[in-house]
């Protein structure tokens, strides 16, 4: 049984249509990787899946035991964000409450917390300011947030957008091994070549539409499939 379900959505804005006739699923297990042109509607789906905005028609159905509050988020940095006056520990343990307003954590929350900043590497850095912290050492604060609010699904928005080479190899390598742990991962890449590594299946957005798996996209893309765009 699939864990998300994507039937005839048409996403944009203002009834405005960016994207239409998307149909997808993800199976609990999957690493979906979203490409295509920008402003073809990638980080809009984005949006639509976590219901920050609505569909301009079609459904997104869960199952397989997946709810909204099991998905994690990481969302693409803005300037003010990456100036957050917060420590590491203040920001990680801010991915336990769940949207919800909580005035003190439970010791479990605070477990929590610890153990995910201890496997994306970073229970040095628990007290110091994020603003400090360089691109790479942020993005591992912000997936051990997202971890904390995740324990099925996580939702990755160009995640090594402004890395330099190495860290950008270093977070794909923490991504992966997070799917190997079991984790579903969809994640939105202007990389293709180094997202496609990991990823078991392809979803290709813009005036051309494909959904399927890795081997299926190299082979349609080989074939001149996406040469229209």
């Amino acid at each position: 049984m699939a864990q998300l379900i994507c039937r005839e959505l048409a996403l944009g804005y203002d009834g405005h249509a960016i994207v239409e006739h998307l149909n997808f699923s993800v199976e609990r297990g999957d690493y979906l990787v979203v490409v295509g042109e920008n402003g073809s509607g990638k980080s809009t789906l984005m949006k639509t899946l976590l219901h920050l905005i609505p569909p301009l028609s079609g459904e997104i159905s869960l199952g397989d035991g997946l709810t909204k509050n099991r998905i994690g988020y990481l969302p693409q940095q803005t300037p003010i964000q990456r100036d957050f006056p917060a420590s590491v520990e203040e920001i990680v343990r801010s991915g336990t409450v769940g949207g919800k307003f909580r005035p003190f954590l439970s010791a479990a929350d605070k477990a929590r917390a610890a153990e995910n900043m201890e496997r994306m590497g970073i229970t040095s850095l628990a007290k110091m300011p994020y603003r400090d912290l360089s691109g790479g050492q942020q993005q591992r604060v912000l997936l051990a947030r997202a971890l904390c609010a995740a324990d099925s699904m996580l939702l990755l928005d160009e995640p090594t957008a402004g890395l330099d080479p190495l860290v950008t190899e270093q977070m794909y390598e923490l991504i992966a091994a997070l799917h190997r742990e079991g984790m579903t991962v969809i994640m939105i890449s202007h990389d293709i070549a180094a997202a496609m590594r990991d990823a078991t299946h392809i979803l290709h957005v813009g005036k051309t539409l494909f959904f399927g798996t890795r081997q299926d996209y190299l082979e349609n893309a080989g074939a001149g499939f996406f040469k229209s765009e």
